[in-house]
């Protein structure tokens, strides 16, 4: 049964809470709202709640849950962090992520003396480390509540035993392989959604924390998944993001293996929904089979990302990313035969430990052969936890940087030129906002994820309409609407 169809005020919150899962998180949610009608009662104005994302598109995609969960307990959102519930959903990638995160709990400390209903939740990937909860619980001992990026699901049982305790309560999970389906959201755009399909990840490149922090891969069924996007469809939603730390590997945990390419053609069945968008395409997992599926698709939006990280196979072989550049160059010509206009991008790591300037000569080389519509270009970040940390022969930073510059400059210059190739066209753009800068455009985007700025008004959000691609501005087009 789906949240949506159940009545939480005639849940027995008085019987005993069920063993499984959703019903059992349903329960503590009707617990919370009776409790939040009296505190509502009590202050004699609509508890407030704000959640802060840090982080990637699978944090966000896990506070809308986190929201959904506090709207349906009661409470209203606000933009500020002067309410009465705060959530830091946290990212991990970087240190200097937690320092931030540190800097923004002393800020808390004062506001919470002067609200007393203020409560402070942490949870994502930062929490899944054993020294900073040791840090928060000693140094922090305002904070609430701490949990992982495993328990997600559990946020009102652990609001609960907050309400009807006084101790900061602490629920971390080292790993799982449960699921847990049919919770509430609360979506940051009406007309386009992120959809998580997988979890976890396994392939422990040496310089990333995630696979610490985000467990081993599980995958949704796929049946839960379609069931999803035909309710987001039904809500009015035209274009899915599907979300996954390495999606090309889905299905390896099912009972009944799906491959990726499959689980993309079911779901471009789906009646109502227009454009389908996904990553992360890990290389060493890019089928031919997906290729196949996406050139023949009418909804599979024409734009990859496929991360490279580093152009020299040796420091591709140090980062443990299991393609050689020679195989990740055929990979991106049988993707080009296949779709010649498709857009590319990707990420890359500058200064990775080890790298020589002939590493990076390679790097710049495979940058001007793919020919990236636009890349993610990183200064390498020691991230302590990982196998890369402890390598030897750390580039100088005076050196990373002058490699980040070079290879920045001709990025742009590329990217520029890749990105000029649609002018003149008429393309479909998903308008999606007012622009920021100037409320008498709209701002869009193109199936190869370029955005578009035109005259156009604010009844245009949501819908799919033809532009004409008069210039270009290097990342981005000014457009004329075609009636």
């Amino acid at each position: 049964m789906n949240y949506a169809e159940i009545d939480f005020n005639n849940i027995d919150i008085n019987g005993k809470e069920p063993i499984t899962e959703p019903q059992r998180q349903y329960y503590f949610m009707a617990k919370c709202r009776e409790w939040a009608k009296t505190k509502t009662l009590e202050i004699g104005r609509p508890l407030t709640y704000i959640t802060q994302t840090f982080g990637c598109q699978m944090n966000a995609k896990d506070s809308e849950k986190l929201s959904g969960i506090l709207e349906l307990i009661g409470f209203v959102e606000t933009d500020t962090e002067e309410a009465d519930f705060v959530v830091y959903n946290t990212c991990t990638v970087r240190e200097n992520a937690n320092t931030r995160v540190y800097g923004r709990l002393g800020f808390l400390n004062s506001l919470k003396k002067k609200n007393p209903n203020m409560m402070i939740a942490l949870c994502g990937c930062m929490m899944q480390e054993d020294a900073v909860v040791d840090k928060i619980r000693k140094s922090y001992r305002f904070v609430d509540m701490i949990f992982g990026t495993h328990n997600i699901f559990k946020l009102a049982e652990l609001m609960y035993s907050r309400i009807t305790s006084k101790g900061m309560i602490i629920d971390i999970w080292k790993d799982t392989d449960q699921i847990v389906e049919d919770l509430p959201s609360e979506r940051k755009y009406k007309f386009k959604a992120g959809v998580n399909i997988m979890y976890g990840c396994n392939n422990f490149c040496s310089y990333c924390i995630v696979p610490y922090v985000r467990g081993r891969e599980r995958s949704r069924n796929p049946e839960d998944i379609i069931k999803e996007i035909k309710e987001l469809v039904a809500d009015g939603v035209i274009e899915v993001m599907l979300l996954g730390q390495n999606v090309n590997s889905y299905g390896k945990t099912l009972d009944k293996p799906m491959s990726f390419a499959e689980l993309l053609q079911e779901i471009e069945k789906v009646e109502g929904l227009e454009r389908i968008r996904f990553m992360t395409s890990h290389p060493k997992d890019l089928s031919d089979s997906l290729i196949e599926v996406m050139k023949d698709s009418k909804k599979i939006c024409s734009h990859l990302h496929l991360p490279v990280q580093a152009g020299s196979t040796d420091v591709l072989k140090k980062m443990n990313r299991s393609y050689t550049k020679e195989s990740y160059l055929a990979l991106v010509e049988r993707i080009k035969a296949a779709m010649p206009d498709i857009s590319l991008t990707t990420d890359i790591i500058v200064g990775f430990p080890g790298e020589t300037d002939e590493d990076f000569l390679e790097t710049l080389e495979i940058v001007k052969k793919v020919r990236y519509d636009s890349a993610y270009t990183f200064l390498y970040s020691k991230r302590t936890g990982t196998p890369a940390a402890v390598l030897d022969c750390q580039v100088e930073d005076t050196v990373a940087k002058e490699r980040f510059d070079r290879l920045l400059k001709e990025i742009q210059a590329i990217s520029a030129e890749m990105t000029a190739r649609h002018e003149g066209e008429i393309s479909k753009v998903l308008v999606e906002e007012v622009n920021q800068q100037n409320d008498k455009l709209m701002t869009g985007r193109l199936s190869n994820n370029v955005l578009v700025h035109f005259e156009g008004s604010p009844d245009m959000i949501g819908s799919i309409v033809k532009v004409s691609l008069k210039e270009c501005k290097g990342f981005y087009y000014i457009g004329e609407l075609v009636s």
